[in-house]
């Protein structure tokens, strides 16, 4: 599984030959002027809520690369209405698809499309693919529902908000990763405009204190698991 950093909250995720997008916010940041969204591949595009910065290049990708959107009912609806293809979910529920396991979590936030119409509940995603677990929180609050997650599943890493203001910031999210028993973090959500900068060294220096790793990417890069 490899998994590349595109930005704010925008992930690009590979599992064998299928290629996994989420929450594609792009074209509109100029930190990932890089980054043409035309070359990006995408079989599927996971939307954890509504909001602009998290749903902004979704169209112009799927409609070029026939991508399925996996989201809430009011995402997956919204997105078919313009015909683009979806598979609706809803928290709590999991489904297996050709690339693995997606389980829909709960994440506390809110959720509406950039004309203010209703988006829907935010969520997460639990995925295992290619014998890896790996959970994206999306936009979330600290929330006790966390520590549902390590019930069912083990993960090999946790993708966490970490640029406070609107999300956890870095001290919830090291009390998130004790909730989901991850130790391996990889943080998103930070930088992209003044509400969520964050110092680097800092962050990292609070996760290693607590024997944690975190991992902050530049756009653009990658991990494997």
């Amino acid at each position: 599984m490899k998994i590349t950093f595109l930005g704010h909250a925008s992930l690009g995720i590979q599992v064998g030959d299928i290629n996994i997008l989420v929450d594609p916010f792009i074209s509109a940041n100029p930190k990932a002027s890089h980054i043409n969204i035309e070359d990006l591949k995408a079989d599927y595009i996971l939307l954890t809520h509504a909001h602009q910065d998290h749903i902004l290049d979704v169209e112009a990708i799927a409609k070029r690369t026939n991508a399925v959107i996996v989201s809430n009912f009011e995402i997956v609806s919204h997105f078919e209405k313009l015909g683009i293809e979806g598979h609706p979910m809803n928290h709590g529920g999991q489904w297996d698809f050709e690339f693995g396991n997606v389980k829909y979590v709960n994440a506390i936030h809110t959720s509406s499309f950039p004309d203010g119409s209703y988006g829907g509940q935010p969520g997460g995603f639990v995925i295992e693919g290619e014998h890896k677990n790996i959970y994206i929180a999306g936009d979330t609050a600290l929330t006790m529902d966390m520590q549902l997650i390590p019930m069912f599943i083990k993960l090999d890493l946790a993708i966490l908000p970490i640029g406070d203001n609107f999300t956890m910031g870095v001290d919830d999210a090291i009390i998130a990763s004790d909730f989901v028993k991850c130790d391996k973090v990889l943080g998103y959500h930070f930088d992209t405009f003044g509400y969520i900068e964050i110092d680097h060294d800092l962050a990292k220096k609070k996760f290693f204190e607590k024997g944690k790793d975190l991992m902050l990417l530049n756009i653009g890069d990658f991990i494997e698991l």
